[in-house]
């Protein structure tokens, strides 16, 4: 006889994995979009997609943030935290980008997630990481090394800039998988997805719509770079960063940072077939890691019999 709660608890992981990883899609556009306003810096991209990326996701969960108040006033620290994370996350990305170039920025900042992750996890809850989640996240984790580094055709500046970039980049991974620890941790406290998320990215909205009025001029200067803000605001950053949210309702942050290495992925087959770049074959290996990582996390873990 099969147990019905086990099929649940699987149907349920399936469908976050379904969320995250299409979430990681729409992620994988910003590069291919960001590219068609090049006149705007990388820190100016990052405020506003994810700056009114954020008031959007507040705006349209007003409701679920209201019904869910007390929850989120007794759980405010989890709150402060992960709005602050996502606030540095923007900026120490694109920043990364900048100063270390777009292969090591990435390959840190994006591989790096799904490690700090797990050790979020390990020491703040206690959880065991399976030798299935180790499996696939070393095969993610090696694949996003070497997509990034396939696909880096600029390179860092001098050392100590580079040096300054790696940094960042480890920030980034770190206050990306902050952010996801502290919306997890909230949805297990009882808080809906899409008030966990719009009350976090309030918070983070503040601060990021601050520094776009500082750096987001360039916005103005052109109905291109205004239309990919406002792309970038409302697809990659609203709509993802929802699904992102159901998904992580259903999985784990560790596993869910581990799905979102998809997004070099899909950054890369948009650069290879829309801006015509050629991919080196370590590009396509590490494409192939990546794959390879998704499949062994959607594998249902096989679970010995009790008695």
């Amino acid at each position: 006889m099969v147990d019905s709660g086990v099929n649940d608890r699987s149907e349920g992981h399936s469908l976050g994995m379904v969320c995250v990883l299409l979430a990681s899609i729409l992620w994988g556009t910003t590069g291919t979009a960001s590219a068609l306003a090049g006149s705007v810096s990388p820190l100016a991209m990052g405020a506003a997609s994810m700056g009114v990326g954020g008031l959007l996701l507040a705006a349209t969960s007003a409701p679920q943030i209201a019904s869910s108040s007390r929850l989120l006033a007794a759980s405010w620290p989890l709150v402060i935290v992960g709005g602050a994370a996502v606030a540095l996350y923007s900026v120490a990305f694109y920043t990364s980008m900048r100063l270390a170039g777009v292969a090591i920025g990435t390959a840190v900042s994006i591989g790096g997630a799904p490690v700090a992750s797990a050790v979020l996890e390990r020491f703040l809850d206690g959880r065991r990481l399976t030798p299935q989640w180790a499996a696939g996240a070393t095969l993610g984790v090696v694949g996003a090394v070497l997509l990034s580094f396939a696909r880096g055709g600029d390179g860092g500046g001098e050392s100590t800039q580079t040096a300054a970039g790696v940094l960042l980049g480890v920030l980034a991974a770190s206050t990306y998988a902050g952010y996801s620890w502290t919306s997890h941790r909230l949805m297990r406290l009882g808080v809906p997805s899409r008030a966990s998320v719009g009350a976090t990215f309030a918070v983070a909205a503040v601060v990021l719509l601050a520094v776009l009025v500082g750096v987001g001029r360039p916005f103005l200067d052109s109905w291109t770079n205004l239309a990919v803000g406002a792309y970038l605001a409302a697809v990659p950053m609203f709509v993802g960063y929802l699904l992102f949210g159901w998904g992580l309702s259903r999985v784990a942050s560790s596993t869910a940072t581990t799905v979102s290495l998809a997004e070099p992925v899909v950054a890369a087959v948009l650069a290879v077939v829309v801006v015509g770049e050629r991919l080196p074959w370590f590009g396509w290996a590490g494409m192939d890691l990546i794959v390879a990582c998704l499949v062994a996390l959607a594998l249902p873990v096989r679970r010995r019999p009790a008695g």
